[in-house]
């Protein structure tokens, strides 16, 4: 059966058609709430209320965009909302990462390449995802969207209603922010 036609069931109060809906999205949303807590039980929070906020509105749902991503919407909007429940580090300004003319003790910025090999190491991959955690939402979700969703910068700019150059910036904090948390690993891997 087509998505359209179980949207239309689910709408009339299928709640069977509902079900089957979201269930090629449940572990998708799971995983992202996850990556973006760093919390197990506020991830299945996240996910009960995605799901509980989409029942009660399908009925407004006009197929604009792809059942999917409406449902990915909800969940960015619950994280959102979480996330302001919750202490979080706050980021520098890119200035501060940059090396400076005046210090000899210029932070050492190491690039650290494509971050699909990077999240290959289970290891680097906690101290990523906790590291995620702790970061304003504002910059941990594109930076999630991006590399470990997979999406394009021009579908993360779509997705959270951001300009494409907003994007990149907060893409661009993020790593700069993971690199200096992160930076006594990778000097460890880059000298090791």
């Amino acid at each position: 059966m087509d998505e359209r036609k179980l949207i239309r069931l689910a709408q009339g109060g299928d709640f069977d058609a509902f079900n089957t809906l979201i269930a090629g999205h449940k572990d998708k949303i799971y995983r992202l709430a996850l990556k973006l807590t760093g919390n197990r039980e506020d991830a299945d929070d996240i996910v009960q209320e995605t799901f509980l906020k989409a029942i009660d509105n399908i009925d407004k749902f006009r197929m604009e965009a792809s059942f999917g991503t409406w449902l990915y919407t909800i969940a960015l909007n619950s994280v959102r909302a979480h996330a302001g429940k919750e202490k979080r580090m706050s980021l520098k300004p890119i200035e501060e990462y940059l090396p400076s003319d005046h210090s000899s003790d210029a932070a050492e910025l190491f690039e650290w390449g494509d971050p699909h090999q990077i999240f290959e190491n289970k290891q680097l991959q906690e101290l990523i995802e906790r590291a995620l955690a702790e970061m304003p939402i504002k910059y941990s979700t594109p930076f999630v969207l991006r590399y470990m969703e997979e999406m394009s910068v021009n579908e993360v700019a779509e997705m959270l209603k951001l300009t494409v150059a907003a994007t990149k910036s907060r893409i661009l904090r993020a790593r700069l922010a993971l690199r200096e948390k992160l930076e006594d690993v990778f000097r460890e891997r880059v000298h090791g």
